[in-house]
């Protein structure tokens, strides 16, 4: 029997009964398994195994039996979030691939239903920690992993994530990678010492070179937006700028001569069929959307029979590749705008949490939490561009981390008027006492 096999089914049994305990504990084994995908890495029985089923049924249940209450942050994200779950159900209904369509929607709603309870049960700093922790070490094993595999093969061969996964192909992974390296940057500008930070600079270095490895060109585009920004939002940006001017030699070195002529095709899409092909597939998009522009084709409307009657060429196949008309295709217009407008708000919540912590030393990892985020979410947008990842876990992990992140901050904010009479008086009392002798 599999000695991997054995290791993950007994890691997520061994996880069982904690959850029970504390269901918080179920959204950080959920992330793991849904993140790093560790039972893809087996080859016998754990491989197909429903371990993520398991695990989210196992918090649910602990959730009815939990004596700390809780109750869901409403802002106008999880508004939003919730319009954007339902509108994808009523567009199923309308589905021009019905058989399909709800298999998908199955997978998305569950997605969805971890995402508020992760809003429910993470409105703790150190749990929001614990998620990020989770995150980063899951994602970011594929990180390391690969950056040494590219030095070692010299950039020959694709970095691949686990097959059957949402991060399978490299330019998934590429846009996980990419998505991940922003919160390493966090857990960076928390640690005190400098073994722990040259640490996590090692790391992200390596998956900066295992996002190029993957030789997608649509996370390079993302990789080169994610790294303007990371050094605009970021504390202590000289040591940034110093390491990308570090990177850059090296991955001129690393790299082969097939990456430089895969990469210069970006300006040269007319002659590429791969990138005639995605752009073949948005018409196809925008025509469908055209057709219904209330609930598009829904899910799965990427077909080769769709494509008969909506794509300029019905022969050249293909997926999104876009998770912007990703979404149009599959949910109208309608969708589309309502998608957008998820990602804008979210935007603006980490923008608000910036601006008001600015003065509180008390509320910076919260800032510095916040400013990550957002550099997280401008990779996503970039190279979504070219990835049809519209469904991707970490995207709707890092909307609850903002609404959590809010809810938070304004708790501590809250504190602040009770807390400035006291300070204020105490520090006349001393202006007082120090100016009483000259008075006598």
């Amino acid at each position: 029997m599999p000695i991997r096999d054995i290791a993950v089914t007994v890691a997520v049994l061994a996880l069982l009964p904690l959850i029970l305990r504390r269901p918080y504990i179920g959204i950080l084994a959920w992330s793991w398994i849904g993140y790093m995908n560790p039972h893809r890495l087996a080859y016998g029985f754990a491989r197909e195994a429903p371990f993520a089923m398991i695990i989210g049924a196992t918090t649910l249940v602990a959730m009815l039996f939990m004596k700390e209450k809780i109750r869901l942050p409403w802002s106008r994200e999880t508004a939003v979030l919730l319009l954007f779950v339902l509108w994808m159900c009523l567009t199923t209904v309308f589905s021009l691939q019905q058989e399909y369509s709800v298999l998908q929607l199955e997978k998305v709603v569950k997605i969805q239903v971890m995402t508020f309870v992760t809003m429910m049960l993470m409105l703790h700093r150190d749990r929001l920690d614990l998620l990020v922790w989770v995150i980063v070490l899951s994602l970011g094993f594929y990180g390391v992993k690969g950056g040494i595999f590219t030095l070692m093969t010299g950039g020959g061969y694709h970095v691949m994530g686990p097959l059957g996964s949402f991060i399978g192909g490299n330019n998934e992974l590429g846009l996980a990678m990419i998505m991940t390296l922003p919160l390493m940057r966090y857990l960076q500008l928390q640690r005190d010492r400098k073994w722990q930070r040259n640490l996590f600079t090692a790391a992200m270095a390596l998956t900066v070179i295992a996002i190029l490895g993957t030789q997608s060109r649509g996370a390079l585009v993302g990789l080169a937006v994610m790294a303007v920004v990371l050094i605009l939002k970021s504390r202590r940006r000289f040591a940034l700028l110093l390491l990308a001017a570090l990177m850059v030699p090296v991955a001129m070195t690393v790299m082969p001569e097939s990456w430089f002529e895969r990469m210069h095709t970006i300006k040269e899409y007319e002659e590429d069929q791969s990138a005639q092909g995605r752009i073949n597939a948005w018409h196809f998009a925008v025509n469908l959307a055209q057709d219904r522009p209330l609930v598009g084709g829904g899910f799965e409307a990427f077909h080769w029979r769709n494509f008969r009657y909506y794509a300029p060429d019905p022969h050249d196949v293909k997926d999104a590749h876009s998770i912007y008309f990703e979404v149009l295709g599959e949910h109208g217009f309608a969708g589309l705008l309502i998608y957008l407008l998820l990602g804008s708000f979210t935007w603006r919540s980490a923008t608000w949490i910036i601006r008001n912590t600015r003065e509180r030393g008390d509320l910076l990892w919260s800032r510095d939490l916040a400013a990550m985020i957002q550099v997280s979410l401008a990779g996503y947008a970039s190279a979504g561009a070219f990835l049809g990842l519209a469904y991707f876990d970490l995207y709707y992990h890092l909307i609850a981390m903002i609404v959590i992140l809010r809810v938070l901050v304004r708790q501590q904010l809250a504190q602040v008027p009770q807390a400035q009479p006291e300070a204020q008086s105490a520090k006349g009392g001393r202006r007082r006492q120090r100016a009483a002798p000259s008075g006598a």
